[in-house]
Order: C-alpha cells, then sequence, then structure tokens
C-alpha cells in the first residue's frame, strides 16, 4: 500500500511540476506578447511623427481645403497609416526595440 500511496505522491509531483511549467512558459509568452505591442505601438508613433512632418509643407488651399476639421482628420489619418506602417513590417525600429526589451528583462530576472 505504501508503494501505491508512493507511486501516486510521486505522479501528483510530477503533475504539479508540469502545470507550473506550463504556467511559466504561458506567462513568459504572455511577457512577450506584451513587449511585441509595445514595440509596435512605439514604432507606428514614430512613423506617424515623421508623417506628420513630411505632411506639414502640403498646403489645403481651395474652395474644399483647409478649415480646422481638415487639420482633425489629417492628424486622424496620419496615425492610422502609422499603425499600418508599423503592422507591414515598418522602418525595423520595433524589431530592435522588442530584443533590447527582452534582454533588458532577462537582465533584470537574472
Amino acid at each position: 500500500m505504501s508503494e501505491i500511496n508512493a507511486l501516486i505522491s510521486e505522479t501528483l509531483s510530477q503533475v504539479g511540476a508540469s502545470k507550473a511549467n506550463n504556467a511559466g512558459q504561458f506567462a513568459a509568452k504572455a511577457k512577450v506578447d506584451k513587449i511585441d505591442h509595445a514595440a509596435k505601438d512605439f514604432e507606428a508613433v514614430f512613423i506617424s511623427q515623421m508623417l506628420t512632418h513630411m505632411w506639414s509643407g502640403v498646403k489645403t488651399d481651395g474652395p474644399f481645403g483647409g478649415g480646422h476639421a481638415e487639420e482633425v482628420y489629417r492628424s486622424m489619418l496620419i496615425e492610422e497609416y502609422g499603425k499600418v506602417i508599423a503592422e507591414q513590417g515598418g522602418l525595423g525600429v520595433s524589431d530592435a526595440l522588442r530584443a533590447e526589451l527582452i534582454n533588458m528583462q532577462s537582465q533584470a530576472q537574472n
């Protein structure tokens, strides 16, 4: 009977260790996903800032151009351009930032 109890205890400890390992892997993946999202968001903002300066010299004169509404819509359009460009690969800023954030996180854990 004690052999069965020992076998059950060993099996339960292995299952517990496996669950802890899976939970650790899930937490690590969640951290990497958060890092990916933060890096993409940063790159989207960076690209939007670059595009804002690029579009600042474009005149909007004419019968249907200009005004406050156009400024608002232009800024929203530029923000969306930045997001799309970042999602399609961007300039490589998010890749470098992601690698650096993961490196910093691993150094903090050690």
